[in-house]
């Protein structure tokens, strides 16, 4: 294939390539020479293009391939276009040539189709450079066509499409002659050749004047025509044709206008002009007379056609004009519904209705923005009160004899039907947005809607109340007023039927609705709803003008109950058993009693109440599953069952009393299926004879005369078959009218009033609303879908009886009516087979096999497509359900057979699909022997070129065999892929399914090779580029759904080898896709996007931009769509959020944005902020449509050009400039998504850079880099977007406003304001937070949206931005009121359910809980601060804060609410208890739930309690318990009962605290926010502090070991640090409490005796785990050091074999010092909890892992400073050894030798902290003197330890180290301190002697040589009286060495001087001490005497010079400068 990338054609590499593969190199060439001929440069071009001309017009006459052929004209257009045009006209003439030619044979059509294709191409490219050719052309063009065949005339008009649009008006001449020529193919056989006319004609129209004008009846007649019989393309194309030329006659394009004096259309000719298409057809006008007596009716697909047409005509002329005109529209369009030629039959008015519905929907719903859906929707109110005047009058009018009226009255149901639906869609789409309708009195919304309840038809009544459901979804806040007014006018209107029958629509539809209004509705309205409906069925028997519809509302009534829930319904369940008890007779004989009495009436009454019954139980089957225990289901199956016998008896009274009551008996037998296929069918075993019987006669038609058929066929069928099915019609824009097309009974007729129940049922999804099938298809439908379930349990012997009792029928049935029965009975066979696989269970034995066989293949002949779709079906589930190996292969080796003999069209695709499915259900181990011979079959056959069906199916089979056999595969897909890309090659574009097919067969293909793609084997590059040019090819075709297909194809190849998928020339035509008007193909175009933006987002944004750019540029024709502005691709999905209604496009543009803002959003932070702030901002203006601000500037730029401009493309198409605009504002939804983005890129943000949250910060580094930007820099817009969406209409809105303000303050709260130190950066947006909190704590808000803004406001106050306290009250007001509205017990009025109270109030509570805790922490903050800097603050800064000014605030509150929230915490803790304690809980309910709603209350408390528990114990801890509180309340307060005491009390209050927090801890869940375990860690932690909490804890021990084993079990599950350390403080604070108590008692006790025995461990040591406080403890604290030094577990593995090196200690992080020194501190008080025999028992393990800690952390590091766990471990070694601790000397030996031995200098490696590790030795020396005198080893470990220190070169380890020696040469035992004072005092003197030739250069060495002088000056204070002079005699030299003369002093450092004036002082101070010594030793050595005497002449001389200026010397007495940070000694 690399070959064929040259510029010319590679002839000589051409002679090579087989014959196969040569039109594969052709097109490979074609498409490089198309990506090259645009960029290559001109002058190359031109050097070749003679020879480029020849080869390209060689290949005309190689019978190219469609592909090729297209591919071919378009390079030779483009070569022309950019090089010279000398020999056009020569290539022109032999085009011209061939077109002309008589040739007519089959061989010679593709040359003649490629000339045609170049004329077009050459004309469309260069248009008028062409000069006068075009008048030739064109006749040649149109006499060819004259002669053509089907795929020559589709051919040929495309290119005339192509010339038309090349020259534009210029070819004014010829276009009378084309459309004369082409109008007649407007009803050509062929559909192809129809959407090519249509195009041509659109094309056409542009230009010719006359067909808009004075033709434009005649298109009119011709479009209808053309739609007789059509298939979709042709509809869709037709249609646009049909509205484009009616748009145009009313706005006809100011261009043509101008050239010509043009009569208009106006609105009511046009409109007129359609509705006859709608109401007649394509019969014409003239006839129209004859026919209307006939009565014959429009056919559908006409109907259909012209619909989609309204929507393109009113689209084409754009959103403003229809704002404009809509009430004119809107009133035709409900006339044409209103038209009795529309409704001639009801399943024709359902038809009818639903088209005028799309057209309404389509326009309103995607034209208009929201304000003017809202005028819309005011008129559409109107309208329908309008009508209903008319009714009224019609209805009250005495003399009702006028036909006439009774006419009006059921025309008028039809347009209600469509205006409500309209009116409940656009309510429903605007959601809280459209309250300012409901809420306007002058438009009385609701008035209006529920006067139509009283309309004398069923349908309009329904549709009211499904009306009202949209508003009660749309404005929960309706929903309890709405079902109030309904029952008041139910009780007052309980005496008319049609009020009784709406009113009771109405409350059951708005139940129904109540699932999707999270905040519910009260629980006494289900109350309410029972008592009316328990009313109505008790009044139903006296009044026999009402007593049916009584019985009907109250049934309706019961089953809308239901959908409420068991927790509403478990209240009424024994009395609706009652009931349902009542309803059926109890026995056999009251049955046969029954049938005997009673009149017609009564029967029709009688069947209704038991229809209802039914229907009302399996609503609460079905919406109630948890109350179906065994007993209820016993309960229920009574009436079951007796409905079942009541059944057999049914057709009987039908005889007696008239066949009326057919339709009430069927609706009995509907609801009977209904609620047995929701039951076990275990339940109803014993009545299986007499059901089946039911069922097999109910869907073989036995007792039905009509030929009813299943719609359920399609939907048991394999989703992936919808290509041979069509039912991929399901998938398009177009689908709720285009079903009503599909061949099966009733398709598409769905409609409320076919089963009133469907009003309160769940939508089922995709639907806008439920629209059940007609009685006889339901009914059928639920008897087959029943037979599934209960077939797999019937025995062997009854299935047989079945299936041979299905081949009868089929055989008895003739013509039509056995087409019914076969369709009818496959459906149940399948959906018996789908149960047995479900279940897992066989078929059946040989008998069973072979009947079922035999149906089965009788049907894979039949010449209904759908019917052997199904066969295939049935056929593969058999396989799967029998799956032997010998079964499978005689049903293949049968189809083998017929295909091999087979030469019809039927058997050929019934059994090729047989055998894909074969492999489907068997999958590819199962049917792997059978593969090559499938293959090799289906491979021929799809070869087949005089039949497309058998290569459609061929190759459907074949896909299915790919995609199921997996890796099997693999050696047959170079045969299949070459077959694939030959048959693109070939087969002509018009048959569309082969082309769906091969693209299925490309994509099975690639998913097989998978992987191995990314190879660069020569086989797999082959494999991948035949891959790419089967892409390439399907990319091209002109059907959405191969071009949907190519781009699913290259989705998965960028899958598996990503870098081989051009992205460049990928991600444009996806742009493009995105305006496609196919959804399918908008589907994968965003499906595939969203995939390429996971991975490559920045790349895709690149290319969508490069695109606009280039459709900047050229005038590329295929871009004219697309509007990428300088928003990018992001702004276009963010418009298609506002359009698309799909749910799957939806969220997959949703996706793809977040994928593209993950990656993006960081980099191009202004441009995604702007995106979401346009979004937000976008205010519609009158006129529905926004013009961005950039875009007027350039228009106002353009005006400049427009001058120059031709006045053909000055006004090229309609509306052109409507289209640039975005059609609507964003919708409510796009908001919310919006301001939902915007709180991802907020957490984006702080995950990237901290300078996003620091102002300071970013300045400097934009500074540095201008093209940077940081968010805190926007903080400003952020504010405002919050602030917009927290205000807004729109209460999901506010919702995600209101998260997004949380989210900023909590993030920028800490952010300084460097121009102002002291403040923070949020405190100049005060007024805007208030005034977003505000609105939400309205009364009439929603308790959601207050309970988010009480969070929001805790955030705001407990964030200390603000620091003046009269700006805090702004909020805290809001706070106090909604604390007051709670404790005064109002709650939002009751408009939602208890437990949307319990939520506002917990919110409340919460809110105050956090403010407190923030309050709590700050005055904690303030008391621990040191006093003395306050002092110095105070005059500085006059507004800082006083540290309790929000205590101020929260104090007023506090006695309310510690009381409020101790009955929080009461609730939450009965309502966490486990579901077997449910009895002991208060029947009445809690503080804040009630015990209806007890579920969802959980749910409020969860989120709540944990803020409330930290508050509560804080609140407990600072009064003691709230025993002063309660001490002073106790007499009026009830919380304390009469005889407790407050000990009690305070036990009590504990015991809940500390019971909800360990029943928390024992088990958070993973989905707990860490928050709440946080919360609940310091709750224990505050309750530690106060001191009664302490003894209860300590007094029960048990209850602190439960608590430290739960934490022990919390740090296994959690990670967090600071819960870690959080966790040791609680510890820390256990431990406290026992060490406490501990000392009580033994200071009560005070014997001597039992004291020593107290403690944990008594006389043996033994501690029991699960009991001992100490033992738990333990394993905690070592879970944490093991954890954050693994080292201390591998030590205990490696003691014998432990290496000579060590590696160093390392280097904790802050967090894990900090929680290793807590945890060792703690440790080491553990002993202190023990007896002395048990402190024996853990000081090992203790010792073990203190040393183990100080060995592996002792770091040394850079400021000197000691790492907090080895502190914390010298610490606890002091600790241990304390005087008091109990001990044992071998223990202490040995704890000192590991010591020893790991800080040996050799051992110990680099960088490890020597002088910790001999302050550790020290601390042993001097804690533990008696245990270690005399032990020689440990003593000459110590000192070598010493002696090496001492030699240190590092002045600050040798200064330590002397301060070290001196504690221990101090010691007061001498025979500890003697053998250090002999083995190092020598070696201390050499050290200082050495001074004197190196003097210290620096301060630390000074120091170093002033505590080695110390040492020694207490060495001589230490002696005796007759040795000091020896000593003297060391140090005097030593100091006077120091000493320097006059002349050096001058000229020496400072450390020098200050050694000099050290000893100098010294010297001074010595003398006087030791007289006699001193003098003795001077006296010996006299030039010591003079030195000495100079330095102190000196000094004096400087002392006198200096003594203005002098300042004391302060280095006497100096304290050492270094110091430990804790003092160990």
């Amino acid at each position: 294939m690399e070959l064929a990338h040259s510029l010319l054609l590679n002839e000589e590499a051409l002679a090579h390539v087989t014959e196969a593969k040569r039109a594969v190199f052709i097109f490979e060439w074609l498409r490089f020479l198309d990506k090259v001929l645009i960029a290559a440069n001109k002058v190359d071009v031109k050097e070749k293009q003679k020879q480029l001309v020849e080869q390209l017009t060689g290949l005309i006459s190689s019978s190219p391939g469609p592909p090729t052929r297209k591919l071919l004209s378009k390079n030779l257009a483009v070569l022309y276009s950019i090089g010279d045009t000398f020999t056009v006209f020569q290539t022109l003439d032999r085009c011209n040539d061939i077109i002309r030619s008589k040739d007519d044979t089959a061989a010679y059509l593709p040359t003649k189709l490629a000339a045609v294709e170049c004329v077009g191409a050459f004309y469309e490219r260069m248009g008028r450079m062409l000069g006068s050719s075009f008048p030739e052309t064109i006749n040649n063009l149109l006499k060819a066509l004259k002669s053509a065949e089907a795929q020559g005339r589709g051919e040929i008009l495309l290119s005339l499409q192509k010339v038309l649009s090349g020259l534009g008006g210029a070819a004014a001449s010829c276009h009378r002659d084309i459309y004369k020529n082409t109008r007649s193919m407007l009803t050509d056989r062929s559909m192809a050749v129809r959407c090519a006319v249509a195009k041509c004609l659109l094309e056409l129209q542009n230009e010719a004047v006359f067909i808009w004008t004075t033709e434009l009846e005649n298109v009119a007649t011709l479009c209808f025509k053309a739609l007789e019989g059509s298939t979709y393309g042709v509809r869709v194309a037709v249609s646009s044709l049909l509205g484009t030329a009616m748009a145009t006659a009313l706005v006809p394009k100011q261009a043509t206008v101008m050239r010509q004096n043009v009569k208009r259309a106006t609105l009511e000719e046009v409109l007129e002009l359609m509705s006859t298409g709608f109401l007649r057809g394509g019969s014409g006008f003239l006839k129209s007379g004859g026919e209307m007596l006939k009565g014959a009716s429009v056919s559908r697909e006409v109907r259909v056609g012209v619909t989609q047409a309204y929507v393109v005509f009113v689209t084409t002329l754009g959103g403003q004009w229809l704002e404009r005109n809509f009430a004119v529209f809107l009133s035709h369009l409900l006339e044409l519904v209103a038209h009795p030629r529309a409704t001639q039959t009801h399943v024709e008015a359902v038809y009818s209705r639903r088209c005028v519905s799309f057209a309404l929907r389509a326009t309103l719903g995607g034209l208009l923005g929201e304000k003017a859906q809202i005028a819309a929707a005011k008129e559409i109110c109107l309208a329908i009160s309008k009508q209903m005047r008319a009714v009224e009058a019609v209805v009250n009018d005495p003399s009702s004899e006028s036909r006439a009226g009774a006419a009006d009255v059921s025309a008028s149901q039809h347009v209600m039907v469509c205006a409500l639906k309209e009116l409940g869609s656009l309510v429903q789409s605007l959601s809280t947005t459209a309250s300012p309708l409901i809420l306007e009195p002058s438009v009385g919304f609701l008035e209006t809607v529920t006067s139509v309840l009283l309309h004398p038809s069923m349908a309009a009544r329904l549709s009211a109340a499904w009306c009202l459901r949209c508003v009660s979804v749309a404005l929960p806040h309706q929903l309890t007023p709405l079902l109030d007014r309904c029952a008041e006018c139910i009780n007052n209107l309980k005496n008319s039927p049609e009020a009784v029958s709406g009113y009771s629509f109405a409350m059951a539809a708005l139940l129904g609705g109540v699932h999707q209004c999270p905040l519910g509705i009260p629980h006494s309205k289900g109350k309410m709803v029972v008592s009316i409906a328990e009313d109505l069925l008790r009044s139903a028997a006296q009044n026999s003008r009402l007593s049916l519809q009584r019985t009907q509302a109250g049934w309706l009534l019961l089953g809308a109950l239901m959908t409420l829930g068991p927790s509403l319904v478990r209240y009424h369940l024994p009395k609706m058993l009652l009931l349902w008890r009542n309803v059926f007779p109890r026995s056999q004989k009251e049955l046969e009693a029954e049938k005997a009495r009673g009149d017609s009436f009564s029967w029709q009454v009688m069947l209704e109440g038991r229809s209802g019954a039914l229907c009302a139980m399996r609503s609460f089957v079905a919406h109630c599953p948890e109350l179906l225990t065994e007993d209820v289901i016993r309960r229920l199956m009574t009436p079951i069952e007796c409905a079942m016998t009541m059944m057999s008896h049914v057709p009987a009274v039908i005889k007696v009393h008239g066949a009326h009551l057919k339709a009430s008996a069927a609706m009995v037998r509907l609801r009977l299926y209904d609620i047995l296929a929701l039951l076990p069918p275990k339940t109803y075993e014993g009545s299986f004879n007499a059901l089946l019987r039911e069922l097999v006669a109910e869907f073989t038609l036995t007792d039905n005369s009509a030929n009813t058929t299943t719609s359920l066929l399609r939907s048991l069928c394999h989703y992936d078959d919808s290509v041979l099915m069509g039912s991929w019609l399901q998938e398009t824009d177009h689908k709720s009218i285009e079903d009503q097309l599909q061949p099966n009974s009733a398709s598409g007729s769905g409609a409320l009033e076919h089963d009133p129940s469907s009003i309160y049922l769940r939508v089922p999804v995709g639907e806008a609303v439920p629209g059940p099938l007609p009685l006889g298809v339901s009914v059928i439908d639920a008897s087959v879908a029943l037979f599934g379930v209960v077939f797999p349990h019937v025995s062997f012997k009854h299935r047989l009886q079945m299936l041979d009792h299905f081949a009868e029928c089929i055989k008895q049935a003739k013509g039509v009516r056995q087409q019914a029965v076969q369709l009818n009975i496959f459906t149940a066979v399948l959906s018996a087979l789908k149960g047995l696989a479900e279940n897992k269970s066989s078929l059946g034995p040989e008998e069973v096999r072979k009947s079922a066989l035999a149906l089965v293949m009788g049907a894979l002949d039949n010449p209904n497509p759908i019917l052997r779709c199904a066969a295939g079906e049935a056929l593969g589930r058999m396989a799967q359900v029998v799956g032997e190996a010998s079964f499978i292969a005689r049903m293949a080796q049968h189809s083998f057979d017929k295909l091999k003999s087979a030469r019809d069209v039927v058997s050929r695709t019934g059994h090729s699909l047989a055998l894909g499915c074969l492999h489907r259900y068997v999958g590819g181990i199962g049917s792997g022997q059978h593969l090559k011979t499938s293959v090799s079959i289906l491979l021929a056959l799809a070869q087949d070129a005089t039949c497309h069906e058998v290569q459609t199916w061929a190759l459907h089979s074949l896909a299915l065999i790919v995609d199921s056999s997996g890796p099997m595969y693999r050696g047959y897909v170079e045969p299949t892929l070459s077959l694939v890309l030959t048959l693109l090659l070939t087969v002509p574009p018009s048959h569309t399914e082969v082309h769906q097919c091969l693209g299925r067969c490309l994509g099975a293909l690639i998913t097989t090779v998978g992987p191995e793609l990314q190879g660069n084997g020569s086989s797999v590059s082959t494999i991948r580029s035949s891959c790419l040019v089967g892409c390439a090819i399907m990319q091209d075709h002109s059907d959405s759904l191969v071009q949907a297909a190519a781009i699913s194809c290259l989705q998965q190849l960028h899958m598996f080898a990503p870098r081989h998928v051009n992205l460049s020339s990928l991600v444009p035509c996806l742009c493009v896709h995105l305006c496609s008007s196919h959804l399918l193909l908008r589907r994968a175009a965003v499906a595939c996007l969203r995939q390429l933006a996971q991975r490559e987002a920045p790349e895709v944004c690149e290319y969508a931009m490069s695109l606009a750019k280039r459709a900047g540029d050229a005038k590329d024709i295929s871009t004219i769509n697309l509007n990428i502005t300088e928003t990018g691709l992001e702004g276009v999905l963010f418009g298609m959020l506002d359009r698309e209604t799909d749910r799957k496009l939806c969220s997959d543009i949703h996706d793809t944005l977040g994928h593209m803002l993950s990656s993006l959003a960081v980099g191009k932070l202004p441009h995604w902020l702007k995106l979401c702030k346009d979004v937000l901002a976008a205010t519609t203006e009158v006129g529905g449509t926004v013009a961005s601000h950039s875009r007027r500037k350039e228009e106002d730029d353009d005006s400049e050009k427009k001058d120059e401009m031709d006045d053909d493309i000055m006004f090229t198409s309609l509306g052109q400039d409507e289209k640039a605009k975005p059609s609507v504002a964003p919708r409510w939804v796009t908001r919310v998504f919006a301001a939902d983005c915007l709180c991802r890129i907020i957490n984006l943000c702080e995950n990237a850079d901290k300078a996003h949250f620091d102002l300071a910060a970013a300045r400097v580094a934009k500074t540095k880099n201008p093209e940077g930007d940081f968010l805190v820099l926007h903080l400003c817009d952020l504010i405002r977007m919050a602030f917009m969406a927290a205000t807004d209409h729109s209460n999901q809105l506010r919702m995600a406003g209101l998260q997004a303000l949380e989210d900023i303050i909590k993030k920028f709260a800490a952010v300084p304001e460097p121009e102002f130190p002291g403040h923070v950066i949020l405190e100049q947006y005060q007024a805007n937070v208030g005034a977003a909190l505000r609105p939400a704590f309205s009364p009439d808000t929603p308790s959601d949206i207050t309970a988010k803004a009480c969070q929001v406001c805790s955030a705001w106050i407990g964030s200390g931005v603000v620091s003046d306290l009269n700006d805090l009250r702004r909020v805290h007001t809001l706070l106090v009121s909604s604390l007051d509205k709670l404790q005064a017990g109002r709650s939002s009025s009751q408009l939602y359910s208890e437990s949307a109270t319990t939520m506002e109030k917990l919110a409340v509570l919460k809110a105050w809980a956090e403010v407190f805790v923030v309050a709590m922490k700050i005055k904690q903050e303030c008391e621990s601060a040191p006093q003395g800097d306050e002092d110095e603050h105070e005059d500085e800064e006059g507004d800082v804060l006083p540290p309790d000014s929000l205590m101020t605030l929260v104090q007023p509150e506090l006695p309310s609410l510690s009381r409020l929230w101790l009955s929080v915490l009461r609730d939450y803790a009965l309502l966490t208890l486990p579901a077997e304690f449910s009895s002991q809980l208060p029947p009445e309910g809690g503080a804040f739930y009630t015990p209806e709603t007890i579920d969802t209350a959980r749910l409020h408390y969860r989120s709540s309690w944990a803020s409330v528990l930290h508050a509560e114990a804080l609140w407990l801890s600072s009064t003691g318990f709230g025993t002063a509180e309660d001490s002073s309340e106790s007499k009026s307060a009830a919380i304390t009962t009469p005889g407790a005491n407050t000990d009690d009390l305070v036990k009590d209050r504990l015991h809940l605290l500390l019971g909800i927090s360990i029943e928390f801890l024992c088990f958070p869940r993973a989905e707990e926010p860490i928050e709440d375990v946080m919360s609940c860690l310091h709750a224990l932690c505050t309750l530690m502090d106060s001191p009664s909490a302490r003894t209860h804890i300590a007094e029960d021990q048990l209850l602190a070991v439960e608590l430290l084993n739960v934490l022990h079990r919390l740090l296994l599950t959690r990670d967090p640090q600071s819960m870690q350390l959080q966790v040791t403080t609680v510890v820390q604070k256990t431990i406290r409490a026992a060490q406490e108590h501990l000392q009580h008692i033994r200071t009560v006790e005070g014997d001597e005796e039992c004291v020593s025995v107290l403690g944990e461990g008594g006389d043996t040591g033994e501690l029991v785990p699960g009991k001992s406080l100490v033992f738990a403890a333990m394993e905690l604290l070592v879970f944490i050091l093991v954890r954050h030094l693994p080292q201390l577990k591998e030590e205990e593995r490696k003691e014998e074999e432990r290496e000579s090196v060590r590696r160093t200690p390392q280097h904790l992080s802050d967090d894990s010092s900090r929680l290793v020194a807590a945890s060792v501190t703690a440790l080491a008080e553990l002993p202190s909890l023990c007896s002395p025999a048990g402190s024996m028992t853990i000081l090992p393990t203790v010792l073990f892992l203190v040393t183990g800690v100080l060995r592996e952390t002792a770091v040394q590091t850079t400021d000197r400073s000691v790492p907090a766990p080895v502190s914390a471990a010298l610490q606890a070694i002091k600790t241990l050894l304390s005087p008091g601790a109990a001990r044992s000397p071998a223990l202490i030996r040995s704890s000192l030798a590991s010591v020893l031995e790991f800080s040996q200098p050799g051992v110990c490696g680099a960088g490890v902290d020597e002088v910790s590790l001999l302050t550790a030795v020290t601390l042993f020396l001097l804690s533990a003197s008696d245990e270690l005198i005399g032990v020689s080893v440990l003593q000459n470990g110590c000192i070598e330890r010493f002696r090496h220190t001492l030699t240190s070169t590092d002045p600050w380890t040798q200064a330590r180290c002397y301060q070290l020696l001196l504690s221990v040469f101090q010691h007061p035992c001498r025979s500890l301190s003697a053998p250090f004072i002999h083995a190092l005092a020598p070696a201390l003197v050499e050290q200082l002697r050495s001074v004197e030739q190196s003097r210290p250069s620096s301060p630390a060495e000074l120091q170093a040589v002033q505590e080695g002088l110390r040492v020694l000056e207490s060495l001589v204070a230490m002696a005796e009286e007759r040795s000091r002079v020896q000593l003297l005699a060391l140090l005097v030299p030593t100091l006077i060495s120091y000493l320097l003369d006059e002349t050096s002093f001058s000229t020496a450092p400072s450390s020098s001087t200050g050694l000099h004036e050290f000893a100098l002082q010294n010297l001074m101070h010595i003398g006087p001490l030791y007289p006699v010594a001193f003098k003795t030793v001077i006296g010996a050595a006299p030039e010591l005497k003079t030195r000495l005497e100079a330095a102190i002449r000196s000094t004096q001389a400087n002392s006198r010079a200096k003594a203005a200026a002098r300042q004391p010397q302060p280095s006497v007495q100096a304290a050492p400068t270094i110091k430990l940070k804790t003092s160990f000694f």
